[in-house]
C-alpha cells in the first residue's frame, strides 16, 4: 500500500481480521487457566524420586527449618554441620543415615503422607478461606505434617482428592508431560444427546483453546443425562466449561477416579492413607 493512502474498506476489513485471529489473551485470562502456566514450565524435568541422596538446603526446607533460599544462608553461616563435620558448601547432598544438626540440635527429616479423601460437596479446598466448611477440617487428624491438596477442586465438586507434603509428587502430578487422569461422573440438567460424545472427545472450543477428553461415554444403569468423561487437562472448571459449550449446565461432578486412584469402599467424607505400592506406582507411572 502506498504510504499516505487511506486503507480502502477492504483493507480495513482483512486488518480487522487479522487482528481478531492474532488477538492474545490477557494476563488476567491467563492466570485464570492452569495449561498457560503448564507451557511456561514444560521445559522443566519430571522429578526423580530418588531416596539416596538429598541436597541439604532441601532437607532443612522439608524439615520446616526456613525456606531453600534461606537455608543457603544458614549452610554459609556454618550453623549446620552432618555428621559433627560443619557444611558450607552449597548443594551438598545428604545421604539416609547422615545425622543432620543445626544450631546444636539433630533434625529429623519430615515424613511423606499421602492421604485420598473421598470429598463431600460444599467444602472449599482453597488454603486461605475464611469459610468454616474446609477440606483441610476432614483430614486435620490424619497427619501432624501440613498437608496440601495436589489439585483444586470446586467447593460444590465432589470425589477425590489427594493430599501430600511430598513436593516432587506434587510437581509430578501437576507435570504438564505427566497430566495425571481424572474421571468424572457428571449429572446434567437435561438428557445428553448421543451425538455430543464424539464432540467432547474431537474438542470442544472454548475461551483458552480448544479442550477434548480422553473418552467420554454414557454411565452404566444411568439416565441419559449422566455421562462418564475422562480428562487429563489442569483447566480449571474444565468440565462445567466443556458442557457449558455445547449447551448443558452441569448439575452434579464427582471425581470418581484419579491418576489410578478410585473411591472403592470410601464413604463420602472419609479418608485413606495411600498403601505403600500405591505410592510406588504414583512415583514409577509416566
Amino acid at each position: 500500500m502506498t504510504a499516505g493512502r487511506k486503507p480502502t474498506r477492504s483493507n480495513r476489513k482483512n486488518n480487522s481480521q487479522s487482528n481478531k485471529s492474532t488477538k492474545k489473551i490477557s494476563s488476567r485470562d491467563k492466570g485464570k487457566y492452569i495449561d498457560y502456566k503448564d507451557k511456561r514450565k514444560k521445559g522443566d524435568p519430571l522429578p526423580s524420586f530418588r531416596e539416596d541422596a538429598i541436597r541439604l538446603n532441601k532437607f532443612l526446607s522439608n524439615a520446616g527449618i526456613c525456606s531453600r533460599r534461606e537455608a543457603d544462608v544458614l549452610i554459609k553461616t556454618g550453623v549446620v554441620k552432618i555428621n559433627g563435620e560443619v557444611i558450607t558448601e552449597l548443594g551438598y547432598k545428604i545421604k539416609p543415615g547422615d545425622k543432620v544438626q543445626y544450631d546444636g540440635e539433630t533434625i529429623k527429616g519430615e515424613t511423606k503422607r499421602y492421604v485420598l479423601l473421598n470429598k463431600p460437596k460444599g467444602f472449599t479446598s482453597k488454603l486461605d478461606s475464611t469459610q468454616k466448611k474446609t477440606v483441610f477440617s476432614l483430614i486435620k487428624k490424619a497427619s501432624k505434617e501440613q498437608l496440601y491438596p495436589v489439585f483444586k477442586m470446586e467447593k460444590d465438586t465432589t470425589g477425590l482428592l489427594l493430599f501430600t507434603n511430598d513436593g516432587d509428587m506434587y510437581k509430578k502430578l501437576n507435570h504438564p508431560r505427566y497430566k495425571a487422569k481424572k474421571i468424572y461422573h457428571v449429572t446434567l440438567n437435561k438428557s445428553f444427546a448421543r451425538e455430543d460424545l464424539q464432540k467432547l472427545t474431537s474438542g470442544v472450543s472454548l475461551d483458552d483453546g480448544t479442550t477434548k477428553c480422553i473418552s467420554a461415554e454414557f454411565v452404566d444403569d444411568g439416565s441419559e443425562n449422566e455421562i462418564g468423561i475422562e480428562i487429563s487437562t489442569g483447566k480449571s472448571q474444565i468440565a462445567s466449561r466443556l458442557f457449558d459449550a455445547l449447551g448443558y449446565k452441569v448439575i452434579k461432578l464427582d471425581c470418581v477416579s484419579f491418576a489410578g486412584l478410585s473411591k472403592k469402599d470410601m464413604p463420602r467424607g472419609y479418608y485413606r492413607h495411600l498403601t505403600e505400592k500405591e505410592v510406588s506406582f504414583l512415583k514409577m507411572s509416566r
